[in-house]
């Protein structure tokens, strides 16, 4: 068994516990970070149905203030975040649920609790934050039945753990899908041992799904698509004050921590047979990978087209990442 005694230590100093712990909790409790407006979807680029309607409504309703501004930083990630809603429902219901759910890093965990309760039952969650403030929004709308919150970061979270902490036990048995959403990049640049710490906690031939920003080794293109972000999405939430702020206080930090696509391929190599690359927008991209090629085909094949203009992509989704084409 690895011992992950200093993968704990690292993650302790992370900047996300430590230097970036007053942002996030002033963000979650909507001190600081506030857009100008609520984040708005733009149902054109959706698949509109009665289905995708009730999904939508109930997640604009259990946003927090830290998913308002996520939400509103990175181009069409809301609809992204309904589009792999949704994909994550049809999932389930193609296989034998219930199924269980881990959204790691996820601020107030809208996405997982949507997806909890409109499933009654089929699917279980569990979110986990490090800020007091996102546990407070979770419950702001009561006690979910089928959807949990653990307030911690993720290295918290083991296979030992889940089946010693009261109410976590419906967990102790694995994830059949984990998501995780722009964590690891708050900790360090060790995707070795991220990946293998968590995927410790996933049921065979599940699913784990990771978005996250990376670097490019064309420094000049990677700055091209910030501006991009910036400019042509950003400035319709933030003032330029405000996003300059963000990015001398936070963004700065975060970019240390961030890898290229192929330093994730490795990572991902040694655990996992087959990825895909199913969502890209700038610098950002989403990659789901499993060991089982039928489960991550079924799952691919319940998100649908992209949710994204064309200009914000630099790729056709969903393409091979594991194995090599």
């Amino acid at each position: 068994m690895e011992d992950f005694t200093h993968f704990h230590e690292e993650c302790e100093r992370g900047a996300r516990l430590n230097k970036l712990s007053d942002f996030f909790s002033s963000t979650a409790a909507g001190r600081a970070g506030v857009p100008i407006r609520r984040p708005s979807l733009d149902f054109r680029l959706l698949e509109r149905n009665l289905e995708t309607e009730r999904f939508a409504a109930l997640h604009a309703t259990r946003q927090g203030p830290f998913d308002q501004h996520y939400l509103s930083s990175i181009p069409y990630r809301y609809e992204e975040e309904i589009r792999l809603g949704m994909a994550i429902l049809r999932y389930s219901s193609a296989c034998q649920p219930p199924i269980t759910l881990y959204s790691l890093g996820t601020a107030e965990g809208t996405m997982a609790r949507t997806i909890s309760e409109l499933a009654d039952g089929q699917v279980l969650s569990l979110s986990c934050s490090p800020t007091i403030e996102n546990q407070e929004n979770f419950y702001a709308w009561g006690v979910p039945k089928h959807a949990q919150f653990f307030l911690g970061p993720f290295n918290h979270i083991s296979p030992e753990s889940l089946s010693q902490t009261p109410g976590l036990q419906d967990f102790a048995s694995g994830f059949d899908i984990i998501f995780e959403d722009t964590t690891f990049q708050m900790y360090s640049p060790n995707r070795q041992q991220q990946i293998a710490f968590v995927q410790r906690n996933l049921r065979a031939k599940g699913l784990m799904i990771f978005l996250e920003k990376f670097r490019s080794l064309d420094a000049e293109e990677y700055q091209r698509r910030e501006l991009q972000k910036d400019h042509g999405f950003k400035a319709r939430y933030f003032s330029d004050a405000e996003i300059k702020h963000k990015k001398r206080n936070v963004l700065e930090s975060m970019n240390l921590n961030e890898v290229t696509l192929d330093e994730m391929r490795a990572a991902l190599r040694e655990v996992f047979p087959y990825a895909y690359i199913i969502w890209n927008s700038g610098n950002f991209y989403s990659i789901a990978a499993s060991t089982s090629l039928r489960n991550l085909n079924l799952f691919v094949s319940c998100l649908g087209s992209a949710a994204i203009p064309s200009e914000y992509t630099y790729g056709e989704v969903p393409t091979p990442f594991l194995p090599l084409p």
